[in-house]
C-alpha cells in the first residue's frame, strides 16, 4: 500500500475516532430525548437526562469525549480484499495512538497484570479488531467504543437457571433480560440499551451481543418473535421504576436488541452486554482512495 493512501486513511480513521468519541448519533439523540420526556418534572429522573443531554450537547460543540471513559476500542471493519492486512492493522493501532495523543480518546488501557498505563490505548486486546475482506473497492468502518461500567453489569446465563426459574425458551431468555436489568440497579449509567444472543458459546455469543449494538435504534427485527421479544422487555423493564442512573423513573432501557447463534443440544445461552446512555457507535463508508464518502449513523 502506497505512502499517501496510508497516510489518507490514517486521517480518516481517525476522524471516525473523534466522530464517535464526541457526537452521538441522531438516533440515540433521538432515543435519549424520547426518555427525557417520560421522566417527570422536578424528578431526580429528570434531573438525571437533563444533565445526560447538557453533556450530550456540551461534548459535540466542544469536540471532546462524551465521557471520562472512552472504553474498550471496538472496530467492526470490512476492507478491500487487495489491501494488505498487517497494513491495515498497523494503521488502526497507529489511528488509536494519534486520536489518543489529541484527546479525542482518554488514556484508559491498562496492562493487566501490572496496572501500568503505557498512555497508548495499545496493547494486547486494545484496540480490538474485527477485519474482514471483501469484493467491494470501498471500506465499511464500524466503531464502539463502549464504557467499563456498563461492561461491569453485562451478564450471560445458562439455562435452564432455577435461581430465576429460567427454562430454555423464549419466555426463560426475557426473564434473564429481566434479572440482567434488575441486578444492574442503574449501575451501568442508565438508561441503558442491552445486546443479546440466546445461543452460541460462551465466547461466540457475547462476541455477537456487541454486534447488535451496531444495530440502529429504531430498526425492527426480521424475527417476529424477537421483534415481540424485543418491545416486551423494553416495556417491562420501564416498569421497574430503576430509571435514569438508578435515581428512580419510566426510563429504565431505551432498547433492546436480540439475536440468535446455533447451539450445541447439551447448552444454552443468553448472553447480555450492557450499553449506557453514552452509546458511542458510528461507521463511515471510506472509498478506496482513503476519503470518507459517507457517515452509517
Amino acid at each position: 500500500m502506497k505512502a499517501a493512501l496510508q497516510k489518507k486513511l490514517l486521517d480518516s480513521f481517525i476522524e471516525i475516532i473523534r466522530k464517535t468519541s464526541a457526537e452521538l448519533p441522531k438516533d440515540v439523540i433521538d432515543a435519549v430525548q424520547a426518555g427525557r420526556k417520560q421522566e417527570a418534572d422536578a424528578s431526580r429522573g429528570k434531573y438525571a437526562m437533563d444533565i445526560i443531554c447538557k453533556n450530550i450537547d456540551l461534548a459535540k460543540v466542544k469536540s471532546a469525549p462524551l465521557c471520562q471513559d472512552t472504553g474498550s476500542i471496538l472496530f467492526f471493519v470490512h476492507y478491500p480484499h487487495k489491501h494488505d492486512y498487517d497494513v491495515l492493522q498497523k494503521l488502526f493501532k497507529k489511528a488509536v495512538m494519534a486520536a489518543t495523543k489529541k484527546g479525542y480518546l482518554r488514556q484508559n488501557s491498562v496492562d493487566s497484570l501490572t496496572g501500568v498505563n503505557n498512555g497508548t490505548n495499545v496493547g494486547p486486546g486494545s484496540p480490538t479488531l474485527h477485519l474482514e475482506p471483501w469484493k467491494k473497492d470501498s471500506y465499511d468502518i464500524r466503531l464502539i467504543l463502549k464504557g467499563g461500567g456498563c461492561e461491569n453489569v453485562g451478564a450471560q446465563y445458562s439455562l435452564p437457571d432455577s435461581r430465576i426459574g429460567a427454562g430454555r425458551d423464549l419466555t426463560g431468555v426475557k426473564k434473564c433480560i429481566l434479572d440482567c436489568v434488575q441486578q444492574a440497579q442503574g449501575k451501568g449509567c442508565g438508561p441503558g440499551v442491552l445486546g443479546v444472543i440466546v445461543g452460541g458459546d460462551r465466547a461466540t455469543g457475547y462476541l455477537a451481543t456487541k454486534e447488535q449494538f451496531l444495530r440502529k435504534m429504531e430498526d425492527k427485527n426480521p424475527n417476529p418473535d424477537l421483534a415481540k421479544l424485543e418491545k416486551e422487555c423494553v416495556e417491562e423493564a420501564n416498569k421497574l421504576g430503576i430509571g435514569p442512573m438508578g435515581f428512580g423513573g419510566k426510563t429504565t432501557l431505551m432498547g433492546v436488541k436480540i439475536g440468535a447463534l446455533n447451539r450445541l443440544p447439551a447448552s444454552f445461552f443468553v448472553s447480555v452486554s450492557y450499553m449506557c446512555w453514552a452509546y458511542r457507535r458510528q461507521g463511515a463508508v471510506v472509498s478506496g482512495a482513503g476519503e470518507i464518502k459517507k457517515w452509517l449513523y
